[in-house]
C-alpha cells in the first residue's frame, strides 16, 4: 500500500510510508514503503526483526524526453573471442546501438592485452555508420586485460559525465582476467569508485571460462546488472535487454539513511552493501528504472533490555533522489511503528506474509552463497546438504506465507517456487564438467536476487 497526501497521518504509524517534499509538479514520482515482517514484536527483547524498504518509480503518463545515456560499450577481443563469439558481440553492439537517439553519448572500447578506443566518446549525432564501422573492425587476438578494460570505459563515460544522463558502462568478456589486476577485489574497488562518480557497470559474461566472481562483484559494487551468457546467438537479446533498462532509468543517486528508535539497532543489510554504526544505516542505489520497484530488507535487533510501553516507533527514514525527468532533487521522511507485547504467540502470528516472503528470499540466496563456499573448498557433501534444505526452507516458507489471510502476492510465492527448483537442480550438479556451469548460474541468480535486476 502507498501513501496518499490525504492519509498520510491516519497511516503513518502502521506503515511508514513516505510523503515526499520535492518540486510540486514532477514528471516521475518515487513512492517509499516502509513495513516489519511482524507488527507486534515481543517486549521481552533480544530477538530480530526484519524491515523492508520498497522503493517503486513512477514515470509520469508521457515520458518521451526520457534522460540521454552516456555509456561505453567494452569488448574483450583476446584470442577465446574469436570466431562465432566476436561476431555474436558486433552484432549485439549493432542491436544496441539501434536503440540510441542522436542525443545520446556513446564509445567504443576494446581491450585485449592492450586497450584500443575505436570509437571515442561522442554523440550520436549523424556518426552512425562510423561508429558501426568501428564495430566491424574489431577482430581478435592476445590476451586479457580486463581491469585496464573497464577503467578506459570509465574514463569515456567520465568526459562527459552529467547527473542529468544515465551514465553506464557495458562490459562484456569470455575470458580470465591475465594482464593488470586480476582479483574480484581489485575489481570490486574499480567498481566501487565508479559508482561514486555516478557509473554503474554491467557485466556479460560469455561461455564457460570467464571469472563469475570478479564479474559479479565489480557489478554489485557498482549497482550494476551481471548477466551469464552460455550461447553466443543470445549475445543480441541480452545487449537489446541491457539497453533497454539504461533507457528506462528515472531516478538515480538514491541515497537512503535509517535512523533506528526506542534501542533498536541495525545488525545488517541483506543482499547490499551498507554503512552501518549502531542503529544508524546508510546505503546507495544508483540508478532505478521507471515502473519499478526495488527493496531493501535490514535486519533489527530488539534491545536485550526489553521494550518498555505498548507502542512506539522502531524506525525513521531520510530518502532523496534525483528525478530525471524534472531535473531536480526530492527527499522525505518516514517512520515505522510497531506495537509491543508480552505474548510471544501473538508476536509470532502478526506476521506480514508479503514482507517474509522477500526476507526468505533474501535468506535463501545467502544459503546459495554458503553452498558455492563450502564446493570451492571441496566439500561437495556439506555444499549438497545446504542446497537441499535451503529447498526444503523454500518450501515450507512458500507453503506458510502463500496461504491464509493476507497471503503474499502471488508473484512473491512464484520467485520462492523458483529458487526451490534452482536449489534442488544445483544440488544434482556439484560435481564433474556440470560444476561449471552450475557455478556460474548460481552467480547469475545470486546477483539477481540481491538487487533485483530487471532481466
Amino acid at each position: 500500500m502507498f501513501l496518499s497526501s490525504a492519509s498520510f497521518f491516519a497511516l503513518a504509524a502502521l506503515c511508514g510510508l513516505l510523503a515526499w517534499s520535492g518540486p510540486a509538479a514532477q514528471a516521475a514520482e518515487v513512492k517509499l514503503g516502509a513495513e516489519l515482517g511482524h507488527s507486534v514484536i515481543a517486549r521481552k527483547g533480544g530477538d530480530k526483526v526484519y524491515l523492508r524498504l520498497s522503493l517503486k518509480t513512477l514515470a509520469g503518463a508521457k515520458r518521451s524526453d526520457r534522460a540521454p545515456i552516456n555509456v561505453a560499450v567494452v569488448i574483450d577481443r583476446s584470442g577465446s573471442m574469436s570466431g562465432e563469439r566476436l561476431a555474436a558481440a558486433k552484432k549485439g553492439a549493432h542491436a544496441a546501438l539501434d536503440r540510441l537517439g542522436s542525443d545520446d553519448i556513446v564509445s567504443l572500447v576494446s581491450y585485449n592485452h592492450e586497450v584500443d578506443v575505436p570509437y571515442p566518446a561522442a554523440k550520436v549525432g549523424s556518426a552512425r555508420d562510423r561508429i558501426e564501422g568501428a564495430i566491424d573492425d574489431l577482430y581478435a587476438a592476445g590476451t586479457t586485460a580486463l581491469y585496464a578494460g573497464v577503467k578506459e570505459g570509465g574514463e569515456q563515460v567520465k568526459a562527459f559525465r552529467s547527473d542529468m544522463q544515465v551514465n553506464r558502462v557495458v562490459l562484456l568478456s569470455d575470458g580470465l582476467a591475465n594482464v593488470g589486476p586480476s582479483s574480484p577485489s581489485d575489481l570490486a574497488e574499480l567498481g566501487r569508485g565508479l559508482a561514486a562518480k555516478g557509473i554503474s557497470v554491467s557485466t556479460i559474461g560469455l561461455g564457460l571460462e570467464y571469472n563469475e566472481d570478479l564479474m559479479q562483484r565489480l557489478a554489485a559494487s557498482s549497482d550494476g546488472n551481471h548477466v551469464f551468457v552460455e550461447r553466443p546467438s543470445d549475445l543480441a537479446e541480452i545487449f537489446d535487454r541491457e539497453f533497454g533498462d539504461a533507457l528506462s532509468i528515472a531516478a538515480q543517486d538514491i541515497i537512503i539513511q535509517i535512523e533506528c528508535k526506542a534501542g533498536f539497532t541495525a545488525k545488517r543489510v541483506l543482499g547490499r552493501e551498507a554503512e552501518i554504526s549502531g542503529g544508524r544505516v546508510k546505503l546507495t542505489l544508483n540508478q532505478l528504472p521507471a515502473d519499478t520497484e526495488r527493496y531493501v530488507v535490514v535486519e533489527l535487533e530488539v534491545p536485550a533490555g526489553g521494550l518498555s510501553g505498548s507502542e512506539g516507533e522502531v524506525a525513521s527514514i531520510d530518502v532523496g533522489y534525483l528525478d530525471l525527468d524534472s531535473g531536480s532533487r526530492a527527499e522525505g521522511k518516514a517512520g515505522v511503528s510497531a506495537r509491543f507485547s508480552d505474548d510471544a504467540k501473538e508476536a509470532e502470528g502478526s506476521v506480514n506474509k508479503g514482507v517474509m516472503s522477500q526476507v526468505t528470499e533474501q535468506i535463501a540466496t545467502e544459503n546459495s552463497e554458503k553452498a558455492v563456499e563450502l564446493r570451492d573448498k571441496g566439500d561437495i557433501t556439506g555444499a549438497r546438504r545446504v542446497l537441499e534444505d535451503n529447498a526444503a526452507y523454500l518450501n515450507r516458507q512458500k507453503g506458510s506465507l502463500g496461504m491464509g489471510y493476507a497471503a503474499a502476492p502471488p508473484a512473491s510465492i512464484s520467485t520462492l517456487d523458483k529458487l526451490e527448483e534452482k536449489s534442488r537442480e544445483a544440488a544434482e550438479n556439484l560435481e564433474g564438467e556440470s560444476w561449471d556451469r552450475t557455478r556460474k548460474t548460481m552467480r547469475r541468480d545470486q546477483h539477481k536476487s540481491k538487487v533485483q535486476q530487471a532481466y
